[in-house]
């Protein structure tokens, strides 16, 4: 393989690691808030859950990623370094500023800026734009109105209940958490499989977009390490700044992420796991009593999302330019 295909499995690798940091609070901090699972065993499990995921789910979130947005033939490899880069130096700098930002949002921002420096913008496939745009801002969206009923329907089957309920829900929680990691490794462990599979389309080390085995495994490995890992400030951020989380609000919570996020895989869609599990929380506080949350915490949040496209897709552009200058 040439330098540049090399750098590109290695960046891919790195961010899907970082990826795995950034986003093993999302799955796990109200396994943790909660009082379920030890921060040890709940990250452990998790970390298994989520090499699992591409293997028991597919690979159409790589497809839509690595086939979908731009054409092979239209771009070189130094476009998915830039790409790459940009997005490993997003999740950097919001991952020591405790923000939980969108990993995808980063990845898709930066291949959006890189290809416009370097074919332009007509390089990209607007109908797959439009596919990742569309899962990636409604997914928040649903799993804010799935969190909300699934409380309120958990509410009316358990109304009579005795307190003794809360141990069934935190038991529980091993179900959905798993159910919530496996979805989270079914869909963003599929995002480096898609750019280093299109590199090497790219470079002509493959005919046509098919994801090699190799590629499967150690893209899932990389996030799990990332994961086991773990991202204690983001863990706390999502675990106790919206509202006190009660083992069924982690129950329902989880269940409403993991089915948002499981259907958006199966479909090839690529979801912020960031978004969609913090909506889920805030759907299941709100579904409680909407003065619960804490929505300052949440419009921090929605700043941070609302910025990462377009700050990602002009480092990406920049990167590119300044190290065209090189090759």
């Amino acid at each position: 393989m040439t330098t540049l295909v090399i750098v590109v499995i290695v960046l891919a690798l790195a961010f899907d690691f970082l990826n795995g940091i950034h986003d093993s609070s999302n799955v796990v901090a109200t396994m943790i808030s909660s009082r379920a699972f030890s921060p040890r065993v709940a990250l452990g499990v998790t970390a298994v859950a989520e090499f699992s995921g591409p293997f028991l789910f597919g690979v159409a979130v790589a497809k839509t990623i690595g086939h979908e947005i731009v054409a092979a033939e239209t771009i070189s490899t130094l476009v998915l370094v830039a790409a790459l880069a940009s997005a490993i130096v997003w999740n950097l700098l919001t991952w020591y500023l405790g923000f939980p930002s969108s990993s995808s949002h980063a990845l898709i921002g930066g291949l959006i800026g890189s290809v416009s420096m370097a074919a332009g913008f007509q390089a990209i496939q607007m109908a797959g734009i439009e596919k990742i745009l569309l899962t990636l801002f409604t997914s928040p969206i649903i799993g804010f109105v799935v969190g909300f009923l699934v409380l309120r329907l958990i509410y009316i089957l358990a109304w009579n209940a005795t307190p003794r309920v809360n141990g069934i829900f935190k038991r529980s929680q091993m179900i959905t958490g798993i159910a919530l990691a496996l979805s989270h490794g079914a869909n963003d462990a599929q995002k480096s499989m898609g750019i280093i599979t299109l590199a090497l389309v790219t470079g002509g080390y493959l005919q046509e977009f098919k994801v090699p085995i190799w590629v499967i495994v150690m893209c899932a490995g990389m996030i799990a390490f990332g994961t086991a890992v773990g991202g204690w400030s983001l863990i706390r951020t999502l675990g106790g700044k919206f509202f006190k989380i009660r083992p069924v609000d982690g129950f329902a919570s989880q269940l409403a992420s993991a089915s948002v996020i499981l259907t958006a895989s199966l479909i090839g869609g690529p979801v912020s796991t960031t978004q969609v599990v913090s909506s889920a929380i805030m759907g299941v506080g709100a579904g409680e009593r909407a003065n619960k949350v804490r929505w300052h915490v949440a419009q921090e949040i929605i700043t941070a999302w609302v910025l990462t496209i377009p700050a990602s897709a002009a480092v990406g552009a920049g990167v590119y330019w300044l190290i065209s200058k090189f090759f």
